[in-house]
């Protein structure tokens, strides 16, 4: 029989909606039955609440969820994995027991919306696409917006936040990888020599509202683009980045 959670608990739970509490304490919440079921198979569960060891008001005080979901469960954050990142780097073309190994690698630059991360993390999780990197600048994974918005991918994606996200794509392209990069003057994506090797490579989003980084644009070998349709008609000025990165790794699986 599970145990009325203290008011102290309430509060406790409730304070790890902000960020500085769940960097202090390590830890990151989620909501709902099958959010929590999918996270449970990769995080540490720390804490469970449920109808069972709490009230529907109470449930109602320690949720970020305008309609709370009666679940609530309290994780563990993973080791964080960016240490390994450039150590092992010379072993992730040939080494598949390394985080990191010969395949598709997501990069975010600088993505700010918390809802817009949370469908890039499970349309990577759909597409098989288990690692991305992430500017320092880029929304945190564990925001509770981005943890419902994945509906338990997170559990199957690892990110990995790096100081400098240039110098550590550069690190890529000198082991090898082909940088690819959305821009409005990229190649489309769609012809035949756009993207050279389907399988391997590092694909850059950028910035919601500013696209990827100059620095960071510096880095890319391959920019590409995806056509509106018809061509040269008037339409909306860019896609919202979630889509448009759907969009990309759509094609990068596709087989010819």
């Amino acid at each position: 029989m599970n145990t009325h959670l203290s008011k102290a608990q309430i509060k406790w739970v409730r304070s790890l909606q902000q960020k500085k509490f769940r960097d202090q304490e390590n830890l990151f919440v989620a909501e709902g039955a099958k959010c929590v079921e999918e996270l449970r198979k990769a995080f540490e569960l720390v804490l469970l609440v449920t109808p069972e060891n709490a009230s529907p008001t109470e449930i109602e005080q320690m949720s970020s969820l305008r309609t709370p979901q009666g679940i609530i469960a309290v994780f563990r954050k993973p080791q964080a994995l960016s240490h390994n990142l450039l150590t092992h780097l010379h072993t992730f073309a040939t080494d598949a027991t390394t985080p990191i190994n010969n395949d598709l690698l997501l990069v975010l630059d600088g993505i700010q919306d918390p809802g817009n991360l949370g469908t890039i993390i499970r349309t990577c999780d759909w597409f098989g696409v288990h690692n991305i990197i992430c500017s320092r600048d880029t929304a945190e994974c564990y925001n509770p917006k981005v943890v419902q918005a994945t509906m338990g991918a997170l559990a199957r994606v690892n990110l990995h936040y790096v100081d400098n996200l240039a110098q550590t794509i550069s690190h890529f392209q000198s082991a090898g990888y082909p940088i690819y990069g959305t821009l409005l003057d990229g190649q489309n994506m769609y012809h035949a020599d756009a993207i050279p090797d389907k399988g391997k490579g590092i694909i850059i989003m950028g910035n919601e509202g500013n696209g990827i980084s100059m620095s960071v644009r510096k880095t890319i070998t391959h920019p590409i683009f995806i056509p509106s349709y018809p061509a040269n008609v008037p339409t909306s000025e860019s896609l919202n980045v979630g889509i448009a990165t759907a969009i990309v790794l759509a094609e990068f699986r596709r087989q010819p």
